[in-house]
């Protein structure tokens, strides 16, 4: 087969392990513990004995306008819907970033951001975080090959965040769009929406899969300045969100009030987790997202993840060339973590590690 040299070279991106349901206790890909709203689940009833015959709104309108509502923005042509977020990611590469041409991208992050450049047959340029998770000068330096710079903000895999002033000098500083993917961004203390109406070069990214409990309907959004929303448009598929995910995602847009309750459930939760690993001799980033990312000096991260998945309890081994490896965890019910904390502190013993003298796991 004769396939693009970009293809035949390229790694795939390895998605979160995604076992049977109901088989295992899974905080690996940072999905909401908590089922959606009922508001949700009534929109997906109903959209299900609909016109499914019909194809459905290719501009998502009523989502749009929900969101716009919601969001404090001006109206919905700020408002671009995706198959999630990820869609969305890939039509701003498609739309920014040509072939030769580069983005970049900070060290740790989302690593699907260098596949979406190789499938472009673009260049990606990683730029190492600064310890703790800050971010150097030469983040924001220009060149004239870049096109697009891509900001996780909560990071992955750190949950730490750049703060809306930093990202709005660092927008003024650089000649390309600066793309901030707030996919966690619900459980954070800011945001960087009001920074899209002032700067037309900053683009927020978002999804429902996170905060919303909604990973299963794949759906995400971009906001951004009216002309850039349009000219997006030309480049998306016809049809690219599904009627039954339109219904849920403009329903799951008027429940902020069980979106603010639920977030604050889960952060607290996250603090809890936070200081219980901390006892036991970990390393814990302070998180503004639905995870933590923890590393212990004894290290023994991959064999940690091991013991676990094999008690049915998944959390995410994660390892960076020229960084180091650690265990990403996400937050789950107060009772999942309870387990994972059981299992953590006996995965520990069996591996001879120098434990505290307290270990009670609640």
């Amino acid at each position: 087969m004769l396939y693009r040299p970009a293809l035949s070279k390229m790694k795939p991106y390895v998605p979160g392990e995604q076992p049977p349901p109901g088989k295992f206790i899974k905080l690996n890909t940072n999905e909401n513990p908590y089922p959606p709203p009922a508001p949700v689940v009534s929109a997906i009833q109903a959209a299900a004995t609909g016109p499914l015959n019909r194809y459905p709104d290719p501009m998502a309108t009523s989502f749009r306008r929900a969101a716009a509502n919601a969001l404090g923005l001006p109206g919905p042509e700020w408002v671009l819907a995706g198959n999630g977020s990820d869609e969305i990611l890939t039509l701003l590469v498609r739309g920014f970033v040509g072939e030769g041409e580069s983005l970049r991208l900070p060290y740790p992050s989302y690593i699907l951001y260098r596949t979406l450049a190789d499938i472009q047959g673009a260049n990606w340029e990683q730029v190492p975080f600064n310890e703790p998770w800050e971010l150097p000068q030469s983040f924001g330096e220009n060149r004239d090959d870049l096109k697009l710079v891509l900001l996780p903000n909560p990071n992955s895999p750190s949950g730490t965040i750049v703060s809306k002033t930093q990202i709005a000098e660092l927008s003024n500083s650089l000649n390309c769009p600066l793309v901030v993917d707030e996919a966690y961004a619900d459980f954070a203390e800011e945001n960087c929406l009001d920074l899209v109406q002032s700067d037309e070069n900053i683009f927020v990214t978002r999804t429902l899969s996170k905060s919303y409990g909604l990973a299963g309907i794949r759906f995400g959004f971009l906001v951004a300045q009216p002309h850039v929303i349009a000219e997006l448009t030309k480049i998306k598929d016809s049809y690219n969100c599904d009627a039954i995910s339109i219904a849920a995602a403009t329903a799951a847009m008027g429940c902020q009030d069980w979106l603010a309750d639920v977030v604050a459930k889960m952060n607290v939760t996250r603090e809890r987790m936070t200081d219980r690993l901390r006892a036991l001799g970990f390393d814990v980033t302070p998180s503004h997202a639905n995870f933590v990312w923890c590393r212990h000096p004894e290290g023994k991260h991959a064999e940690i993840h091991q013991y676990l998945k094999q008690s049915q309890i998944l959390i995410r081994y994660m390892d960076f060339p020229d960084w180091g490896d650690g265990l990403r965890i996400s937050v789950g019910t107060d009772d999942q973590i309870d387990a994972c904390l059981l299992m953590i502190e006996r995965a520990m013993q069996s591996l001879n590690f120098s434990l505290p003298a307290r270990a009670d796991s609640t």
